[in-house]
């Protein structure tokens, strides 16, 4: 009899000290078969080692934010970031011009451009006033569409007002041509215009920026005009009208505050003889002056 108690009071003492292991076991089992199906397999990186124990991965739910996003979310949000804003830049310029004999005259010249990088509206204003004449003015409104990574095509009206004339102050003229980058870094705008009375012309202006300091600044130039025909009170002799290439020098006090020198050689070549003309010769020379130039 001591014997069977003493058996049985050891065999209750080791079921005891056994039964917490026994239940951790079979609770850890059966979480183990609970989330399997929730479960990440781990890569072979993340692989534990055999001497240690790691909790179940599980996979977090996506922010609400990300799952409602579609692609025209996505869409707005590229153009927003890559050209889409709307910005605005003008630029006011005064310059004084005297020829070889002394004679001066003002030019000056407004441009503003409004838009994204796709889709612009350019206004341009001019303005030549010559000693002992009345001011002559023109005007251009241009709408730009983007067509390659450096050339926009650009097509609108222009408005002429001369009012040294006796018939035909006002002229309006269709404009279609091409505003970019030409190739070594010349910005360029070049334009056909069409009118009354046949006036069929082309106009180019080219010209870079060459960088002596980050203020100095060199600025090598060719403006042109070609009169294809005219057949106007006051017509103007066809093929090359006028043609003015030179320097300027400019000094940026800040990027919105430029005054600059400017030196240049210029052709005209005259007008034909018409009943409301005279007709003139061609006149060249060089012309020198200076000028300012805002940026806002």
């Amino acid at each position: 009899m001591r014997i069977t108690k003493f058996s049985f009071i050891a065999v209750s003492s080791s079921l005891l000290l056994l039964s917490p292991m026994l239940w951790a076991e079979t609770n850890s089992s059966s979480v183990h078969q609970h989330d399997h199906s929730s479960m990440v397999m781990p890569t072979e990186t993340e692989m534990p080692s055999s001497n240690t124990t790691s909790a179940p991965a599980t996979i977090q739910p996506q922010p609400a934010a990300s799952v409602a996003a579609g692609p025209d979310d996505d869409h707005a949000l590229h153009i927003k970031e890559h050209g889409g804003q709307i910005y605005q830049a003008t630029t006011v310029e005064s310059r004084w011009l005297w020829n070889e004999d002394g004679e001066g005259a003002l030019k000056s010249e407004l441009e503003t451009r409004i838009g994204t990088d796709e889709n612009k509206l350019f206004i341009k204003l001019h303005s030549d006033k010559a000693e002992s004449h009345r001011a002559e003015s023109e005007a251009k409104v241009l709408y730009s569409r983007m067509i390659s990574d450096f050339w926009d095509a650009q097509a609108g009206v222009r408005y002429r007002n001369d009012p040294n004339r006796q018939v035909d102050e006002n002229q309006l003229d269709a404009v279609v041509g091409l505003h970019g980058m030409a190739p070594y870094f010349f910005e360029t705008d070049a334009y056909v215009y069409a009118g009354q009375d046949q006036q069929w012309s082309f106009s180019l202006e080219t010209e870079r920026d060459l960088l002596l300091t980050q203020k100095l600044i060199l600025k090598p130039y060719l403006d042109l005009d070609i009169v294809f025909s005219d057949d106007s009170k006051y017509a103007k002799k066809t093929g090359l009208s006028s043609i003015a290439s030179g320097l300027e020098t400019r000094y940026e006090i800040s990027k919105q505050i430029m005054p600059f020198i400017d030196v240049s050689y210029e052709y005209q070549k005259g007008n034909e003889a018409t009943a409301w003309q005279e007709g003139s010769d061609s006149e060249h020379g060089w012309l020198y002056g200076a000028g300012i130039r805002f940026k806002f």
